[in-house]
């Protein structure tokens, strides 16, 4: 099973964990890392390494942080450059994280990067759009019969 860790700015990571946790359960080889003022960056990304190592069990570890360019992110982009198997996604929305603990199992770690892409492209939705979308009557097909 690929590892998980959950990290971002403030509360994020524990705000998300207990969101998961009561849609998805616990979840085994996951780990929420919080980056909270009193933290250095070198703080950080100690945690995050040693919560890597804790879930990884060889078949590689994703990232999932709040902000592209951010100190999680940044930080966790840093241990990808020097681990083997280990992938960051910046950006991070629930859809994706709950949806990469269900999708772990029997997938490689670079497909597991692109199904949560692809999950996390297709759950963001301006839903005033969604709304008339749905109001919106089909246009009728004409029947040509008869004539």
């Amino acid at each position: 099973m690929i590892g998980i860790v959950v990290s971002g700015h403030i509360n994020f990571a524990s705000g998300v964990k207990s969101a998961v946790t009561a849609i998805a359960g616990e979840q085994a080889q996951m780990k929420f890392v919080d980056f909270v003022e009193t933290m250095s960056t070198d703080d950080l990304e100690a945690d995050l390494r040693a919560a890597a190592a804790e879930v990884n069990s060889g078949e590689g570890v994703l990232f999932l942080t709040d902000i592209p360019g951010g100190s999680p992110s940044n930080r966790a982009t840093a241990i990808m450059m020097d681990t083997p198997l280990v992938e960051v996604i910046g950006g991070a929305n629930l859809p994706m994280i709950v949806n990469a603990a269900f999708e772990r199992d029997d997938v490689e770690l670079a497909e597991l990067v692109e199904i949560v892409l692809e999950i996390g492209h297709a759950c963001i939705k301006d839903m005033r759009k969604e709304f008339e979308a749905a109001m919106t009557p089909a246009a009728e097909e004409f029947d040509d019969e008869g004539l």
